[in-house]
């Protein structure tokens, strides 16, 4: 058999905070066909503004409709509060407050969350993970460049070893390493030396441990992403962010031994113009300081975390 087309979305299950909206679709067949495969209904997640402060939680709210109600077959009325140790996370599994027991009132309604801060959604008994296209239970994952349901085809790895020397005049200082094009995902940078890696943005000005000042490790700022930057006790460096990056970021290491080799990884769209081509930085390469002249002044080494 084949399916017809889907219907309409329907209005959203909640009035605030998260819920889930439902379409369907007929088989269309008769009786000598075989039945269609797939489902019938699609969930997809929406989101709505803020629930005001002091809201019931939704799974509260189920549980306390059952308050002073008699269960069990008793006289006794209890009040009811979420309880999340049952093995079937979307049962509405209560507590009867101030006793040591729990009862089950059937399903959670639809788009009630599986457990305390889960992103995923219970939907007809079932707990539902939000695919990045942002159906329930469609199993659709973002690739490595951040498109949702493209497969991952449609990405590239960038994975090479820097192994550049010494500035010319023999002196230690600034060298350039690559250039992570804008698009870049994932980013990771390495270096296991007593050298530092440098970061500068697309403008000529430094993001870290520029101009001979060694920066804390800590979370930075860079071409519209959050760069992370750790210093291991051994000398052990590491760049690392998720991208994508809005603009060039030139990478470079302030040399004070032989470089042992730099390694860095990116993804970036298949078809980027950046593929195409070498990804040293073409901004500027640091200017060696003639022969006569003294080496530059060892850079300090990092203050002790307090």
């Amino acid at each position: 058999g084949s399916w017809g087309s889907w219907g309409p979305w329907s209005s959203c299950s909640s009035s605030c905070g998260d819920g889930v909206a439902l379409r369907s679709r007929r088989c269309l067949r008769t009786s000598q066909e075989l039945p269609c495969t797939g489902d019938p209904r699609q969930y997809r997640l929406c989101q709505l503004q803020g629930c005001p402060s002091g809201s019931v939680p939704f799974r509260a709210m189920q549980c306390s409709l059952y308050d002073n109600r008699p269960v069990l077959g008793t006289a006794a009325r209890y009040r009811w509060v979420p309880f999340h140790g049952a093995p079937n996370l979307c049962d509405l599994n209560c507590l009867a407050e101030g006793h040591n027991f729990y009862y089950s009132f059937g399903r959670v309604l639809d788009g009630t969350r599986c457990s305390p801060g889960s992103p995923d959604l219970c939907v007809g008994g079932r707990c539902l993970s939000v695919g990045c296209d942002g159906i329930l239970g469609s199993g659709s994952r973002p690739d490595a460049c951040g498109h949702c349901g493209s497969g991952h085809g449609s990405c590239v790895l960038v994975h090479r070893l820097f192994q550049g020397s010494d500035p010319s005049s023999g002196y230690l200082g600034y060298v350039n390493v690559t250039k992570i094009p804008a698009g870049a995902t994932h980013i990771k940078v390495t270096d296991k030396s007593r050298n530092y890696l440098a970061l500068m943005a697309s403008d000529g000005r430094y993001i870290l441990n520029g101009g001979w000042a060694i920066a804390w490790p800590g979370p930075y700022e860079a071409a519209g992403t959050l760069l992370t930057y750790s210093r291991a006790p051994d000398g052990t460096e590491s760049l690392e962010a998720p991208g994508p990056t809005h603009e060039d970021l030139h990478v470079m290491a302030l040399l004070q031994e032989p470089n042992p080799g730099i390694e860095y990884q990116f993804w970036l769209p298949r078809g980027h113009p950046q593929l195409g081509r070498g990804d040293t930085s073409p901004l500027r390469q640091p200017q060696p300081r003639g022969a006569g002249s003294p080496p530059p002044p060892e850079p300090p080494e990092p203050p002790e975390p307090p």
